[in-house]
């Protein structure tokens, strides 16, 4: 995401929010990922007092910019400090900087339809997330930017697919595959107006539904005044990690997991 589409993500964040304000959790060690400035570092500080942040910040701040958003995150802790997560190395190794079972709480917004494969996500938040802790997110839909899709306007544009195109109930079974618990899926449709092509484009390009060399052509034919998005929003527990993964439809449980209950009469 760049700056132009920020407006987007916060309200994101805030419905996403919203829908945990009701989740019975507690939370000290929280990832954030992609992190980004806003308003929602607040409101996690003030639901769950004394939260540490591991955040994933978006790979375009730098600099500066940088510089004042870790020291918001480290205001927002609390001043208990937590290193950054690179997204980038996320991206290029696949793998989350944190060890296994360290946090309740992931929070990502709008970043998996961007990722060639969700489900390796699914199973590095697993990794991480501790006994009982919950996945919470929200990612474009297949029908995003579906204007954008008419005839003979992909090959003028260069519009680009969804890496991950999944619909609400692909994500669910996904879920479920990955062990995750109670998956809870919701999607809506947001209609974006537009009295502008430029900031159509611009828009379109943030949310990487656009190449970059199709941004000064989409300028010079007739674009639609509408984009809709699809948002679909989850959340899932980490619950029972201490079974080995089904196989065959059969549960393998660690003897050491296996409590002996005695009887206290003589029968």
């Amino acid at each position: 995401m760049t700056q132009s589409i920020r407006w987007l993500q916060d309200e994101i964040a805030d419905r996403m929010l919203q829908k945990l304000d009701i989740v019975k959790l507690e939370v000290k060690d929280a990832l954030i990922i992609p992190d980004f400035p806003g308003a929602h570092a607040r409101f996690l500080t003030k639901r769950f007092p004394g939260i540490r942040f591991h955040s994933a910040p978006e790979a375009e701040l730098t600099g500066f910019d940088l510089l004042k958003f870790r020291i918001a995150r480290l205001w927002n802790s609390g001043l208990q400090s937590a290193p950054l997560i690179s997204l980038d190395n996320y991206k290029k190794s696949g793998r989350i900087d944190l060890p296994d079972n360290s946090v309740e709480l992931i929070f990502s917004v709008l970043f998996m339809q961007d990722l060639p494969d969700p489900k390796h996500f699914l199973q590095e938040c697993w990794r991480v997330l501790k006994e009982g802790g919950l996945l919470t997110f929200s990612y474009l839909g297949p029908d995003t930017a579906k204007e954008l899709r008419a005839e003979g306007l992909p090959q003028q544009l260069s519009l680009k697919k969804l890496a991950s195109p999944w619909d609400m109930h692909d994500m669910g079974d996904a879920l479920l595959g990955e062990r995750f618990s109670d998956p809870v899926m919701d999607m809506e449709f947001l209609n974006l107006d537009y009295v502008s092509d430029a900031v159509l484009v611009t828009d379109a390009k943030a949310l990487n539904l656009l190449d970059a060399d199709g941004q000064n052509s989409a300028l010079s034919i007739q674009l639609p005044k509408k984009l809709t998005l699809e948002l679909v929003y989850g959340h899932a527990w980490a619950l029972g990690k201490h079974l080995a993964k089904a196989q065959d439809h059969v549960a393998y449980i660690d003897l050491n997991q296996i409590g002996r209950k005695t009887r206290s009469d003589s029968a």
